[in-house]
């Protein structure tokens, strides 16, 4: 049997008025061709710069261009929109931030009978099984969505660290990667949310759809 403890989970960082750092190893190295004034070497943990001001050339990867842009990380979002509402049906108790909500889609295109789009109330609860509406749930990357079965609430899944760069959209983060620093909202999911990486969004750091409004392209 091996003694050897599992690697720590990386870490996102999110950088004052520029990149996300994503830390991918957190054990100190030695830095080549680095040294201090009595010869030691120097060691830091490493990771890359992502891109969020949605400009660089280099995507995704930063390549500065925050800096010319004057980007900011100001979150602007209205706080009296941070909170959770509750639908409930036969069996399942649906549970909805719309603050957090990233505009994937995968909610009203999948099971629209449910979750539909410029009707009100916006969720029925009893317009389709509790399986498929926990099958439509569990694919939403952002966390605005969760559910309760007999009293239990299900937010998170058991999935490995990982950080999807999606097509002209925002990086979904699954897995529990620590967000360094960064407070989340009224039952948000620390295992899934979205950041956005358009530059356009209100709810920084997190993904609110902003990049269909800018046309946001990834190329």
């Amino acid at each position: 049997m091996s003694d050897a403890s599992p690697a720590p989970k990386p870490r996102i960082v999110c950088l004052p008025n520029g990149p996300y750092y994503l830390l991918t190893d957190l054990a100190p190295r030695e830095v080549p061709f680095l040294r201090r004034p009595g010869g030691e070497p120097c060691r830091t943990v490493s990771g890359v710069a992502l891109c969020r001001c949605g400009a660089s050339r280099n995507k995704p990867f930063c390549d500065g261009s925050h800096g010319s842009l004057g980007f900011s990380d100001r979150n602007l979002g209205n706080p009296a929109l941070d909170r959770r509402q509750d639908y409930r049906g036969r069996g399942i108790v649906i549970h909805d931030n719309r603050s957090l909500c990233a505009h994937a889609g995968h909610c009203t295109e999948g099971l629209k009978a449910v979750f539909r789009l410029r009707e009100e109330p916006w969720i029925r609860a009893d317009a389709a099984s509790a399986e498929a509406i926990i099958e439509t749930i569990r694919r939403c990357p952002s966390g605005a969505l969760s559910y309760s079965v007999a009293g239990v609430e299900h937010r998170d899944q058991a999935r490995p660290p990982l950080v999807t760069v999606t097509k002209d959209g925002p990086y979904e983060v699954t897995g529990g990667i620590e967000l360094v620093g960064v407070a989340f909202g009224a039952g948000a999911s620390r295992e899934h949310y979205c950041l956005c990486r358009c530059g356009a969004s209100r709810n920084k750091p997190f993904c609110d759809g902003s990049h269909w409004q800018a046309g946001f392209r990834d190329g």
